[in-house]
Order: structure tokens, then sequence, then C-alpha cells
């Protein structure tokens, strides 16, 4: 409860700053795992229902979708060349994301550092309803294929949620270390969201 306080406070207190001498601006991409994606491996009849896909992203920036069990993980940008190295991450519930990914964008190289996804999130409360959730991203690099969720925002009934979204992935992602860096959660209550190396067994 405390951290998640701590989280609102200060995303209340960067809405209050000047902005920033740097200019930071957004795009847009859509995602249909249709006909934009390509699926490069999918289970077989007797192996249950997984299929991992990659699709267009932000000019020529890639979005590799892995799915199973109802359930979807994301990762935004350039991956490693070994994908077992991706972690799952993803909702505990069942999930889907939605069709339309926000990029952030620094004026001075103009390179996407994070994104901002909606994701739709089963109520552990209420099964028949849906949470949804901004996750917010940090995108793979060229030559440095790190990239993690940074930061979940809670949307369902906030109106603010976008914004909140775009100050975090401003103000946290460019720093974020992968694998060692706490994700911030803001609003409650928040989905269960999991984390899980898929190269340890």
């Amino acid at each position: 409860m405390r951290k998640l306080l701590l989280a609102s406070a200060a995303l209340v207190a960067m809405a209050w700053q000047p902005a920033s001498a740097e200019e930071i601006s957004s795009a847009y991409s859509d995602v249909n795992a249709g006909p934009d994606c390509v699926t490069f491996d999918q289970a077989a009849a007797d192996e249950g229902d997984f299929a991992n896909l990659v699709c267009p992203g932000y000019r020529g920036y890639p979005v590799v979708m892995f799915t199973a069990d109802l359930r979807e993980s994301v990762f935004y940008g350039f991956p490693p060349a070994d994908l077992d190295r991706i972690p799952w991450q993803s909702f505990g519930h069942f999930n889907s994301t939605g069709g339309r990914i926000e990029w952030r964008i620094s004026a001075m190289d103009g390179v996407p550092f994070a994104t901002i996804h909606r994701w739709y999130v089963q109520d552990d409360a209420d099964q028949s309803r849906q949470v949804e959730v901004l996750v917010v991203a940090k995108v793979g690099q060229p030559g440095k294929a790190e990239g993690c969720v940074v930061g979940l925002v809670l949307a369902s009934g906030k109106p603010n949620a976008n914004e909140m979204a775009r100050r975090l992935a401003d103000e946290q992602v460019r720093d974020f270390a992968c694998g060692a860096g706490e994700r911030v959660i803001v609003g409650e209550p928040m989905p269960e969201f999991l984390s899980v190396d898929k190269t340890a067994n």
C-alpha cells in the first residue's frame, strides 16, 4: 500500500513541475495479429495453444508477441537473438492487449524509448468484467536489446490514466535497469503481474 501511495504521489508531483527542455512526442502503431503479423512458432495439434508472432511497430521497430493459455506477453523493439532470454511478462489472469500502441519519442534523436499499451485483464472478483491497465515498457534498441515492463497504471475509471502513463514513461523508463529495477505500480487494486525467466529450469 505504501509503495502504491508513494508512486501515485510522485506522479502527481511530476504533473506540477515545469516542462523539461527536452521535447518528447507520441506516435502510434496498430497491431493486428491477423494480416499484419508473421507467426514464427506455434503449438502442434497436441502441444496446447501457444503462438509466437512478430508484428510491425514504429519505423522498423518490431513488436514480438507471445501468446499462451489466453494470456499474452509482449516485447517492444529489437529483441535479443535468443528469444528465450526474454522473460514471460504478463498478468496472472486471462488477458489480451489492445490494438494500438503509443510510442514515446525523443525529439533530440527521434528514437522511441518507451511504449504505452492498453491491456484488458479478467477481474479476479468478477470474471464477467475486465480491468484496463496501461502497461509502460522500455523499448529494445538495435545492438542493445534491453526491453521490459517498467510500470503499470490502472486505467479503469481513471480519466487521467494516459497522462500519468506518459509521465511515468518520460521520467522512469530510460534509466530503468531491466531485471534489476522495481516496477512502478500506480492505482489499486492492480491485477497480479508476473515476470518469469524462461531460461530458469
